[in-house]
């Protein structure tokens, strides 16, 4: 069986979490279906911070994904990988 690397796992995670998170930030905060959360006038800054990172959230889990199948593609040979066994 394949060893899984805990550390990639733990990573793609946080991602989710922060992005559930966002995800369901309607639900708990009042004011947030009257303005967005980065509009410098109207948001606070622990609201505008989660927003703002949020956008990193995408790129790392698709870099994630890449990185995840690269890792999965490098252990195989030709033949495994198109599922040639003679």
């Amino acid at each position: 069986m394949p060893r899984r690397i805990e550390s990639i796992d733990l990573l793609r995670g946080i991602v989710m979490i922060i992005m559930a998170l966002d995800h369901v930030r309607h639900f708990f905060h009042r004011d947030a279906y009257f303005f967005e959360p980065t509009d410098l006038i109207h948001t606070t800054v622990s609201l505008f911070f989660t927003r703002w990172i949020t956008h990193f959230c995408a790129p790392v889990f698709v870099f994630l994904a890449g990185v995840s199948a690269y890792l999965y593609g490098v252990k195989k040979t030709r033949r495994e990988e198109y599922g040639l066994y003679l």
